[in-house]
């Protein structure tokens, strides 16, 4: 994604480091095509944008830790000629968030790949995630993994710790992830607000203060991922704060 500032956090932690690499965007306009192009560039290691981190996952070697749970890859490595797929925006977001207290349960907007991902991580650390998106159709798989789910026009208004927009609702524009007064009523009966869209104050976000709820961006995930995927690409040699200091001073969050 053009406004995504992954090549200033991995390119100051390189040169920190004194690696010899460089972080770049490659566009990718057919995911089928994700492999390929990797192999075209004589990549050692990437990460993946929506839309294409289920096809990563569909197309990697092997898929390993959380992804295969998930379905979604946002980082590939070269292992021994191998491509591996791994989700870094699962440990991502859970890190994230561990300054929000006594989570017993998360209402997720959205239905796409980083949803998963955090539907998922949320589940194995006890807390219970319920998933709405517009549509049934995007449903179906957390259906078929016992999530509990719902679409706009089924949706039972019930009360939820913590609202998260996983959506791109407000990144190019000032729409909300779903309809404002039900938005709203939510959010007066919940204690926490989380938005991956980062870099603007959103009008989730806008909404989430108003109602005085404790908020955060999605710029801590996307410093936390980071630093995991960055140590992935080099099997895990660096301490992570290390890495994580370089790349907070690249981006200032």
């Amino acid at each position: 994604m053009t406004h995504s500032i992954s090549p200033l956090l991995h390119n100051n932690a390189i040169k920190n480091l004194k690696l010899d690499a460089c972080y770049d965007r490659t566009f990718l306009e057919n995911g089928n095509d994700i492999i390929h192009k990797f192999d075209n560039l004589k990549l050692d290691g990437a990460n993946v944008t929506v839309p294409h981190k289920e096809n990563a996952y569909l197309l990697c070697d092997k898929a390993r830790g959380i992804s295969k749970d998930i379905g979604a890859v946002n980082t590939l490595v070269k292992e021994n000629k191998k491509i591996i797929g791994y989700n870094t925006d699962a440990p991502g977001f859970l890190e994230s968030i561990k300054s929000f207290r006594d989570i017993k349960s998360a209402l997720i907007l959205g239905a796409g790949g980083t949803a998963k991902a955090i539907a998922f991580i949320l589940r194995k650390n006890g807390i219970a995630p319920t998933i709405l998106n517009r549509s049934s159709k995007r449903l179906i798989f957390f259906k078929e993994n016992n999530f509990q789910s719902f679409a706009w026009d089924n949706f039972i208004l019930d009360k939820y710790d913590l609202i998260i927009n996983t959506t791109s609702a407000g990144l190019k524009d000032e729409n909300f992830p779903l309809e404002e007064n039900l938005l709203n009523s939510l959010m007066q009966n919940s204690n926490y607000a989380f938005d991956v869209v980062y870099g603007k104050a959103t009008p989730f976000m806008k909404l989430a203060q108003k109602n005085k709820l404790q908020s955060k961006d999605g710029s801590q995930m996307l410093i936390f991922q980071a630093v995991i995927a960055f140590n992935l690409f080099y099997q895990n040699k660096f301490i992570p704060k290390i890495i994580e200091r370089y790349m907070r001073e690249a981006s200032f969050l």
